[in-house]
Order: C-alpha cells, then sequence, then structure tokens
C-alpha cells in the first residue's frame, strides 16, 4: 500500500529522545544529531518494527565524521531499495532479505 510507511513511521519526538540515549552507547556522542539519522534496522518498507528500540540505532549520514566509511544512511539507503526490488520481483524473499540486512548491518 503506497504511504503506509508515513502513517505508521514514529514521529521525531520519539525519534530524537532515542537517538540521544543510543548514540552514547554506540560511541557516536561527539556526533551533532543533525548528521545522525535514526534508522530503521530492517527498512518499513520491508516489514522492519516501527517503534522497537532493537530496530532502530543512530546511523551516520555522509559526511557525519566517518572519513571513507561505506557504513552510512545513503549507503544502506541504497541496498534498501535494491533489495526491495528484488523482492517486489521475486528474485529473493521477504525473509531471506530480512536476514541479509541484518547480518550486514547489526551492530
Amino acid at each position: 500500500m503506497s504511504g503506509w510507511t508515513a502513517i505508521v513511521r514514529p514521529p521525531a519526538c520519539y525519534t530524537t529522545a532515542l537517538k540521544n540515549q543510543q548514540k552514547i552507547a554506540y560511541g557516536e556522542a561527539s556526533i551533532p544529531n543533525a548528521d545522525l539519522e535514526e534508522d530503521h534496522l530492517v527498512s518499513l518498507e520491508l516489514g522492519g518494527a516501527p517503534r522497537d528500540p532493537k530496530n532502530l540505532w543512530p546511523e551516520p549520514r555522509d559526511g557525519a565524521g566517518t572519513t571513507g566509511s561505506d557504513r552510512t544512511a545513503e549507503s544502506k539507503d541504497k541496498e534498501e531499495n535494491t533489495l526491495k526490488k528484488q523482492v517486489c520481483a521475486g528474485t529473493i524473499t521477504l525473509a531471506r532479505t530480512r536476514q541479509q540486512i541484518v547480518a550486514d548491518w547489526a551492530r
């Protein structure tokens, strides 16, 4: 259903408060909030839990002091988009997609 993620996405007040707690645990306390995205490990488009703190984590954006890192919000978005297309095309199962994301991105 088009627009579903906008309905279930948690509000910024929830994700910002969670980001402030989690960025310390992830060793990102010195990175400004604007340079971090409180991202879903398994994206909403692929059935990830919208508000579960275990499915949300502060992910550096491009230029967030992670020089040379390909582990940014933007690179993860690209991977998610590719996987979503593969699921929709039937070339990979949703379960396998979720497993791959967790294996590639879990901290």
